[in-house]
């Protein structure tokens, strides 16, 4: 197809799946760009809501939905005749959602993932799932977006950077065309496996880093954290076929950085209760907007354990969320562990093999 087709099609529309507060700001910036978007809202009161106040104030209050964002319950009317969906649904119904879209979409499509997690059942990431599930017959290509990002702050137009990866290289240049604004800035990659690791593992260490605020443990403790959690992070992705190197960009340590210390930071803020001596049960429980770091947990841990990786973090963090381990062993565990060499604990064992 010519870049001229190409443009038409995206000019005809573009579906996004998923009205949460992600979902919704991404509908608005596209169509804030003059491009008529559909978007699919799960929830019958609120998508008639979103269309008689022309905001969602469920999942991202106070912001007014530009006229192009055209709410939908029916899926068949968002995903018809796109060249473009964007998905954003929780990634523990992201597999349900797609098989559903499936039938629905144009002989030619390009799925943009927006959706940061790690399926629990198959350890599948999203672009996995896409690559399992897709007919032969549709022609399609997929495209990952993550990065340092919270909703509102993009509603708000404030100044903001991402990355979108997909192994088309013309896909993620097309892709990153469409999504740039003068306040959100959008850099391409290939690396797309890279891309979904660092989105998914950041809420993990995200999740430690709250508890390590909530139990008043200090800026000395938090920065330890991050550090060694973005080794973690490089590591598991070297071994899964991911540039190193991917980890110290937007969607690794860009968002780590967000997401650890951010205050709209959902998995912060849940790690951050755990910490205060809350229950997880309780915490989710007064959460409306999903923590993928919770679920993401559990599938990094038998991932890891599937690959052979140490992730010493993210397995305290399993246990701490599914074994009833107390915070302060996990802490004291950390620290004790057998001392190290920098360099080899980060840097050489997630080049090793490249």
């Amino acid at each position: 197809m010519n870049e001229q087709g190409r443009e038409e099609e995206t000019e005809a529309g573009i579906g996004v799946i998923g009205a949460g507060g992600w979902g919704t700001a991404l509908a608005n910036l596209l169509a804030e760009k003059g491009l008529p978007v559909s978007l699919w809202v799960y929830e019958e009161d609120l998508c008639k809501t979103m269309r008689e106040t022309r905001e969602n104030p469920l999942y991202l209050p106070a912001v007014n939905l530009a006229p192009a964002v055209h709410p939908e319950t029916s899926l068949q009317a968002v995903a018809r005749a796109k060249r473009v969906l964007v998905m954003a649904v929780p990634s523990h119904v992201y597999r349900q959602v797609a098989r559903q879209t499936i039938p629905l979409i144009s002989a030619r499509v390009i799925i943009v993932n927006a959706t940061k997690g790690i399926e629990n059942e198959s350890l599948k990431t999203m672009g996995e799932i896409w690559r399992e599930i897709m007919p032969e017959s549709v022609a399609w290509d997929y495209a990952a977006l993550s990065g340092p990002s919270f909703a509102r702050e993009v509603a708000r137009r404030v100044p903001t950077a991402v990355a979108i990866a997909s192994t088309n290289k013309d896909v993620a240049v097309e892709m990153q065309r469409l999504f740039s604004t003068p306040y959100f800035r959008v850099y391409s990659s290939t690396d797309v496996i890279g891309v979904e690791l660092g989105g998914a593992l950041k809420n993990i260490i995200a999740l430690a880093a709250g508890i390590i605020d909530g139990l008043g443990l200090g800026h000395n403790a938090r920065a330890a954290l991050m550090t060694r959690g973005l080794a973690e992070m490089s590591r598991l992705g070297a071994t899964m076929g991911a540039n190193p190197l991917t980890f110290l960009g937007l969607s690794g340590v860009g968002d780590l950085v967000l997401t650890c210390t951010g205050e709209l930071s959902r998995n912060r803020t849940v790690g951050f209760e755990l910490g205060k001596g809350k229950r997880l049960d309780e915490v989710l429980a007064d959460m409306r907007m999903v923590a993928e770091g919770v679920k993401t947990t559990r599938s990094v841990y038998h991932l890891a354990r599937r690959h052979g990786v140490e992730l010493p973090i993210c397995e305290e963090m399993y246990r701490i969320l599914y074994e009833g381990r107390s915070l302060r062993e996990a802490v004291a565990s950390l620290m004790q562990r057998d001392l190290k060499h920098e360099p080899d604990t980060f840097f050489r064992s997630s080049l090793r093999g490249r």
